[in-house]
């Protein structure tokens, strides 16, 4: 008979797993320790050429102050020298809201393998170390300005606002708020009463801060499922319209690892049902989308999935 699960399980996704938090934190210290000591010269221009050696400073290092914009491409590329030009002009018309990097994939190899890049040039960005797939090959300038729209909006609602120019970038961010360790030992303890009284009190002093939204998104998760025996909560969702059960196994589904799983589930209720268990079937998912994280790729594949199901 399987045990009921324990908070640890949660799956990894920046705000929402707390070691993955705690992780990204001392990362994000480590890395304004290194630019602020000097460790990190400023960069003399937006664009920079990257090589194995300098990937830690120029791209991941300078990620968490600004977004970076990271071509994977080749000397030989058609497709590369096409894209590179347009680039280069948005950067500096962006005035510095963004670094653009380039890698040539045949003299860096590791460096495409790392990412697993399919085909150059492939363009990413980095917000805060976490990489972040954009698109392949040479787009039109204007279709390349809206995914530079997107990444400057999600960078912005992770507190990137700086710029950064021949004289570097702006002061490092303001230290975490202490509530976050209240929390993360509250989820530890399993007390999701103090664990979501800690993310409120971090909401109410910031109310767009999107790690304690998430946190206390994963607290009302771990509440639903708090001592669920996970066999008996996918046994019992064989009634396929009851919301209840496919909820519960959609928290489950999630927990454990099993993001298609769990969105497919309630996508599939949606599409059976209607009136107000269609609307709390859709609501259940679009709040597992949030914990997830609005740029994972399982995420825009679902909602999709989701506006097919509702139209």
């Amino acid at each position: 008979m399987s045990s009921p699960m324990p908070p640890s399980r949660v799956p990894l996704r920046g705000a929402v797993d707390l070691a993955a938090v705690a992780a990204a934190r001392e990362a994000q210290a480590a890395a304004e320790q290194r630019l602020a000591s000097g460790e990190v010269p400023p960069p003399t221009s937006l664009v920079v050429d990257v090589t194995e050696a300098s990937f830690q400073t120029e791209v991941i290092d300078r990620s968490f102050q600004v977004p970076v914009v990271l071509v994977l491409g080749t000397a030989r590329s058609q497709g590369t020298a096409a894209l590179l030009p347009s680039l280069e002009a948005l950067a500096l018309a962006d005035a510095g809201a963004w670094l653009l990097a380039t890698v040539d994939a045949e003299l860096e190899p590791r460096i495409a393998q790392a990412l697993q890049a399919q085909a150059t040039p492939t363009v990413y960005a980095l917000i805060k170390g976490q990489p972040m797939a954009l698109f392949e090959g040479a787009l039109p300038e204007p279709q390349v300005r809206q995914y530079l729209d997107e990444v400057l909006r999600v960078a912005a609602a992770n507190g990137l606002t700086g710029r950064v120019g021949a004289e570097g970038a702006d002061e490092a961010e303001p230290e975490a708020d202490p509530g976050y360790d209240v929390a993360y030992e509250a989820v530890e303890a399993g007390d999701w009463d103090v664990a979501e009284q800690a993310y409120l009190s971090i909401l109410a002093a910031n109310p767009s801060d999107e790690d304690a939204a998430a946190g206390l998104g994963q607290v009302a998760l771990l509440r639903r499922t708090d001592g669920t025996d996970p066999a008996a909560a996918l046994a019992a969702a064989a009634a396929p319209d009851s919301l209840q059960a496919q909820a519960l196994a959609a928290d489950v589904e999630l927990l454990t690892g099993r993001v298609d799983e769990a969105f497919a589930r309630i996508v599939d209720l949606v599409r059976r049902t209607s009136g107000d268990d269609r609307t709390a079937a859709k609501d259940h998912l679009v709040g597992l989308f949030a914990l997830v994280g609005e740029t994972d790729p399982r995420v825009v594949k679902a909602r999709t999935a989701l506006a097919n199901a509702l139209f």
